[in-house]
Order: structure tokens, then sequence, then C-alpha cells
């Protein structure tokens, strides 16, 4: 896991099941095979460029990052959206990487083994490489998931990333965070 204080995850690492390591956004970009970036939105581009972009090349990045804009309050709305999106910025700064867009649209406690009321939701990924999206996909079902629905190119995460405030409509005033989405007559 990545971080500018590593020092601060001893506890995480400790606790954590399996192998687990902290260090710094460098240290971890170039560690890793496969990378998640789950960064504040605002404070992602910045982190890619503490890891170094060139850490990224020819990995697969899993995009879990939101563009949510609380500078008015709650709920709230994004700072880039509809005509771009965070994801499409994070292909154009790593273009030698394998951008996927996953996992923003749920809660971090519902990421893995989601257990819901009406069963298991659905979860939505996009990407401009067809390996990687499958390689994604293989990840959301070991992580418990029905099979994805892929939303197309990196570009579908306009729409991804857009579900996010509605979804925060529908969860904060409930004060339940463990709402998601489910497709029917897929």
């Amino acid at each position: 896991m990545g971080s500018r204080k590593p020092e601060k995850l001893k506890a995480f690492v400790t606790e954590a099941k399996g192998k687990v390591s902290a260090g710094s956004f460098d240290q971890a970009a170039r560690h890793g095979e496969v990378l998640v970036l789950a960064t504040h939105g605002a404070a992602t581009e910045a982190a890619i460029d503490l890891a170094g972009p060139r850490h990224f090349d020819g990995k697969l990045v899993i995009d879990v990052t939101n563009p949510l804009d609380f500078s008015k309050g709650p709920p709230p709305g994004l700072f880039v959206g509809t005509t771009d999106s965070l994801a499409e910025r994070t292909q154009r700064k790593l273009p030698k990487a394998k951008v996927v867009k996953c996992f923003n649209i749920v809660s971090n406690v519902q990421m893995v083994d989601p257990q819901l009321p009406g069963g298991p939701p659905d979860m939505m990924i996009c990407g401009n490489d067809e390996g990687a999206k499958r390689t994604v996909a293989d990840i959301v079902r070991s992580f418990g998931w029905p099979e994805p629905i892929d939303v197309g190119g990196i570009d579908g995460a306009r729409w991804l990333e857009a579900l996010v405030p509605l979804w925060v409509r529908i969860a904060l005033p409930r004060n339940n965070w463990k709402i998601a989405f489910k497709v029917l007559g897929r």
C-alpha cells in the first residue's frame, strides 16, 4: 500500500491478512503488477506524480477514484464529468498503462464479498484494453461479485463516476452505505 506517510500504516499492515506491506507511492507503483488507484479524487493526479508515472507503464491500473466535489456541501457534485472523467485523465497521464474503472460505485466495505439484501449487486467496469478488462472481471468474480457489466471504453467512466453522486443522494439520508445497483433484464 502506498502512502505519503507509510509509517502511519503499521497497524494496518500488522492486522491485515496475507502478504501486506506499506511504502511510498513510488515504492508501491514500482512493486505492484496490478495497481489499485484508490485516492481522494482531487488528489489522484498528485498521487500519480508522487508514484512516478513511468512506474505504471505496461501495468493494469484498477481505478476506484471518483471526482466528487463537496465545495458546496453535501450531496456532492463532480469536478469533472459528462465530457471527460477522472479515469480518462488518469489514462492520459498514464498512456502506457491499462486503466480499468471498477469498484467506484460501492463503498469500500462492499468491494469484497458484497452482502446486500436482495442478493448480489452488479459491478460495472470500463477500459480500453480488452485483456485488462478480462483480468479485472476475474478479480471481480473472485471477490464474490457476479459477472461484471462491461460498459465499453474508458470514456464509459464518465457515467460510472456520474452514478456516484446519485448513490450518495440515496445513501446519505438513510445513513446506510450498504447500497449498490443491480441491472435487471440483462
